[in-house]
């Protein structure tokens, strides 16, 4: 035979007697909430957030190397940008001799 389950309901705190050594929590005990979420704003704001669409063979390289696949991406940009610069300078110079 099953037995009929009844819920029982919760017990009263008031039936509780309070311990003077160990006092229930106040608001003025807590003080007021602090609602803390992600990083905060940069000290320094060095980098842009963008959205850029990359050949998924390109993501995969890169993934396939471990943690820290943008920030190789980024490696990777700084370097084409920074031989351009330097290529490009060189080419002016010779223009304007």
């Amino acid at each position: 035979m099953k037995r009929a389950i009844t819920l029982k309901l919760p017990k009263t705190i008031s039936n509780k007697r309070v311990d003077p050594d160990n006092p229930p929590w106040s608001e003025e005990m807590l003080g007021a909430p602090v609602l803390k979420r992600g990083r905060g704003p940069q000290k320094a704001p060095t980098k842009v957030l963008t959205t850029v669409r990359l050949d998924a063979d390109v993501i995969a390289f890169f993934r396939a190397q471990g943690r820290g696949y943008q920030t190789r991406i980024n490696d990777e940009l700084r370097k084409v940008v920074a031989k351009r610069l330097n290529s490009g300078s060189k080419r002016t110079q010779k223009r304007a001799a």
